[in-house]
């Protein structure tokens, strides 16, 4: 099971133990917000990606940010394309819905966009679609070992 993946993965931090789950889906960014008790844009969600060759990579962005095309293609050079349900799991070992940076199937890189940094804490899924774990930006930065920042979201304070 994917958790299991993602609890040893973050044992290398003592951290296993901070695994939440829930009864009830935190499958979407609304869901996980309900059941954690927390706005919406404190969900850091984790976007799956083709990459430029025909892989997959992840970018993993706040709850209320949008990916913006022109921003992805300038940082990536390439527009961005959603990978599939099947290929999501295929690539990460995650349905989506659990999808997250944490016991993936495969190397990917991964990257963590700016629209993060303005919360202490974030809540990233772990692998299932009811779980989640509350990291700083600090934390997700080092336990995903995230190729870099990136600003590939549209403006979330002002919803454009």
């Amino acid at each position: 099971m994917a958790i299991e993946q993602v609890r040893e993965h973050l044992k290398r931090w003592g951290r296993e133990r901070d695994i939440r789950e829930f009864i009830a889906s935190s499958a979407t960014v609304e869901l996980a917000a309900q059941a954690l008790g927390v706005e919406p844009a404190r969900i850091a969600k984790t976007l799956s990606l083709k990459d430029r060759e025909g892989g997959a990579m992840l970018v993993v962005a706040a709850g209320d940010a949008k990916m913006d095309n022109s921003k992805f293609k300038a940082e990536f050079g390439y527009k961005p394309k959603m990978l599939t349900a099947e290929e999501a799991l295929s690539w990460t070992g995650h349905a989506v819905g659990g999808v997250c940076p944490f016991g993936l199937k495969m190397s990917l890189p991964i990257y963590l966009d700016i629209s993060l940094r303005r919360f202490a804490t974030v809540f990233p899924a772990c692998g299932s679609g009811n779980s989640a774990i509350e990291l700083t930006c600090a934390e997700l930065a080092e336990y995903s070992l995230h190729q870099g920042w990136v600003d590939v979201c549209k403006c979330w304070e002002k919803g454009s």
